[in-house]
């Protein structure tokens, strides 16, 4: 895209532009973003924040104020979102890994001899169009080449497949729900700590479940740990139902590349068909998402009793879950998952 030259426009004209950029970040958008389609230089943008930031509204307007200078200048706060957004605290020294405001306090004091407080560095990383997140944690294990592989070659492949052979494919997992999983927050006095009555009794489900890009979701619990044999039942109850081939994605779990699993699944004469995800990547596979459900939205959230009511809880909920492909199928619409329907 070609540049606009501001010294070409009049006042009025730029004080709208400046003003509109502005507020659009405000309202959550990108700043680079916001002056990519601008047609203006990637600077400009800082310099305008950090001018409202000192000085709101009116330090965007035409008439030239007067005042305190901001302490960044638009230079540097394009270098402190690069920093932020291209590096890893540790590559800069910092005994952790997340950006936290007194780590980047600290950056904004060595990198520019400027001390601001933790406060006004919130403030500024918000108006830089940053947020505290939670992050998403990756295997060091993990190949990136292969996940890339997979994303782009294999699984595209697999797809084209079940499309002339007219088969279903599925995205499998195992996990155990425990009685003592916690998640959520409730409203209370602010110093008063609320209580949740709860058995102080600890029992797990061991389960695996599958979903398919369509909507559809299985599963089954396991008896003691998962082994090939439990595996095969499940894979037997896949199928059954279903004239068409099914195609099971999984990890490389040994159980899953079990000699006892490669003879069931010859055996069946390409009504079934195992694939495997890369390595240490559970982000490529939804699956992982209706646990996530299970625990954080219901299992993390409820008063259990003891085992038969923890048991009949994890079932009323997958049983639901079966009940709605609309939400089964939003599974696929995370980020990282676009690559199978896309």
């Amino acid at each position: 895209m070609r540049k606009n030259d501001g010294r070409k426009l009049d006042h009025k004209a730029l004080e709208a532009i400046r003003i509109r950029a502005v507020e659009q970040v405000e309202a959550g958008e990108n700043p680079e973003d916001v002056i990519r389609v601008l047609g203006m230089t990637r600077p400009r943008i800082y310099e305008w924040l950090a001018a409202y930031r000192e000085g709101g509204y009116d330090a965007l307007k035409a008439k030239k104020l007067f005042g305190r200078p901001p302490k960044l200048t638009g230079k540097q706060l394009d270098r402190l979102y690069r920093i932020v957004v291209t590096k890893n605290p540790l590559q800069l020294k910092f005994p952790y890994a997340l950006w936290t405001r007194s780590i980047v306090r600290e950056v904004i004091r060595d990198k520019f001899g400027v001390r601001l407080s933790e406060v006004s560095v919130g403030q500024l990383l918000r108006k830089l169009g940053l947020s505290p997140q939670k992050p998403l944690r990756r295997a060091y294990q993990q190949d990136p080449e292969a996940a890339e592989r997979w994303v782009n070659e294999d699984y595209p492949a697999i797809r084209k497949l079940a499309k002339r052979e007219k088969a279903l494919i599925f995205f499998a997992d195992e996990a155990g729900v425990r009685s003592d999983y916690h998640s959520g927050t409730t409203w209370a006095p602010r110093g008063q700590t609320p209580i949740v009555p709860t058995t102080g009794a600890r029992f797990s489900l061991n389960l695996i479940s599958a979903v398919s890009p369509g909507g559809d979701m299985r599963f089954m619990t396991v008896n003691g740990r998962m082994n090939a044999t439990r595996f095969i039942e499940f894979l037997n109850r896949l199928m059954t139902g279903t004239d068409r081939p099914v195609f099971l994605i999984v990890d490389g779990h040994p159980t899953h590349r079990a000699v006892k699993v490669k003879k069931f699944v010859a055996a069946t004469k390409g009504r079934l068909r195992l694939f495997f995800l890369p390595p240490y990547s559970p982000e490529l596979n939804p699956d992982e998402l209706v646990w996530n459900y299970v625990k954080n939205h219901h299992v993390g959230k409820a008063k259990i009793t003891g085992p038969d009511q923890f048991r009949a809880l994890v079932f009323a909920v997958l049983r639901r879950l079966q009940k709605m492909p609309a939400l089964v199928r939003s599974f696929f619409g995370q980020k990282e998952l676009l690559y199978i329907t896309t």
